[in-house]
């Protein structure tokens, strides 16, 4: 009988059935790295943020609040992280919960001029510290001019933006309707834009910025401008109701004014057979006096209005006059 208890005993040790095993070690109970962090400068504000830890450093989720740790310095003579966070600004340590964005806002001013070095790290509740994290040098300026006097007005082809900032690089943003701001134009070397792809009848609200580059492939951010918003109208309606009369040494030509929002006309004019060509443009009274003609010969008319942007509408159908 013992014999049999002990092959038995045997086979289960061999096939790791009812296997008992020491006391596992207990977790360490760090919090994994803070790997995110990321900054920039916009007007007089350093912005940074970066994730906090979500699990610990043997993959187990954690549980309870982390307290983070933003440090802002420059980079010692000899550079060691310990050197660097002993001399570095420790900003005023939070709560976070674990997995969440952390922001920050950092006043830009005492750091003009200087490469400003960044990091962070998580502190877990047990008091247990993680490395710190990737460090990020951020060339710090004087704040880019906020663009002034920024205007959308209709023009043709779309919406035209206009600014005024010191410069050469800037960035508009858009928002359609309802819709979050995005990047319409990331970097422009001008102070205007044409934004070709509007809808009419959609409001439009634009900001603009004014971008340096910085060593790095960084970049400063100036304040976002004041808000100019527009909504595209559709152009002008067809001229109705023209008339083409011979008189002695002119055509006179007259129509059906085209709606309030009209500012003048353009006249087109054809000889005989030939193509349209623009003779003359006049304001919100629908009259012509065509002087520039020659009797014995045929001519063909049509009028496009015209609103305050220049857009022009949709032309009359043509009308036909011939001088003796």
């Amino acid at each position: 009988m013992q014999k049999l208890l002990a092959a038995v005993a045997a086979a289960a040790i061999t096939s790791g059935c009812g296997y008992i095993s020491g006391p596992l070690a207990p977790l360490a109970n760090v919090p994994g790295p803070i790997v995110d962090v990321a900054a920039l400068q916009r007007g007089g504000v350093i912005y940074v943020h970066f994730t906090a830890p979500a699990r610990t450093t043997e993959n187990v989720l954690i549980g309870e609040p982390l307290t983070l740790d933003l440090r802002i310095g420059l980079r010692p003579p000899a550079y060691s992280r310990d050197q660097w966070a002993a001399a570095a600004t420790r900003l005023p340590e939070r709560e976070s919960k674990p997995g969440i964005l952390a922001s920050y806002e950092i006043p830009a001013a005492a750091w003009v001029g200087k490469d400003a070095v960044i990091a962070a790290r998580a502190i877990g509740a047990n008091g247990k510290e993680t490395d710190w994290s990737n460090f990020v040098t951020l060339p710090v300026v004087t704040p880019p001019a906020q663009p002034a006097e920024v205007k959308a007005e209709p023009a043709p082809g779309g919406v035209r933006l206009t600014w005024r900032a010191p410069g050469a690089h800037f960035r508009v943003l858009r928002k359609a309707g309802d819709e979050p701001y995005a990047v319409a134009a990331p970097d422009l070397a001008q102070t205007e834009w044409l934004d070709a792809h509007v809808v009419v009848g959609t409001p439009y609200t634009y900001l603009v910025q004014t971008i340096q580059p910085l060593p790095g492939h960084k970049e400063a951010e100036s304040d976002l401008s004041e808000p100019a918003a527009f909504t595209p109208q559709p152009p002008p309606a067809p001229i109705t109701g023209l008339r083409a009369v011979p008189a002695p040494n002119s055509v006179e030509l007259s129509w059906d004014t085209a709606g309030p929002d009209v500012t003048g006309y353009r006249i087109y004019r054809a000889e005989g057979g030939g193509a349209f060509e623009k003779v003359g443009e006049t304001g919100a009274v629908p009259t012509y006096s065509d002087r520039a003609v020659e009797h014995g010969k045929t001519y063909r008319y049509s009028i496009a209005a015209l609103d305050a942007s220049g857009r022009e509408g949709p032309r009359a159908a043509p009308v036909e006059v011939s001088l003796p």
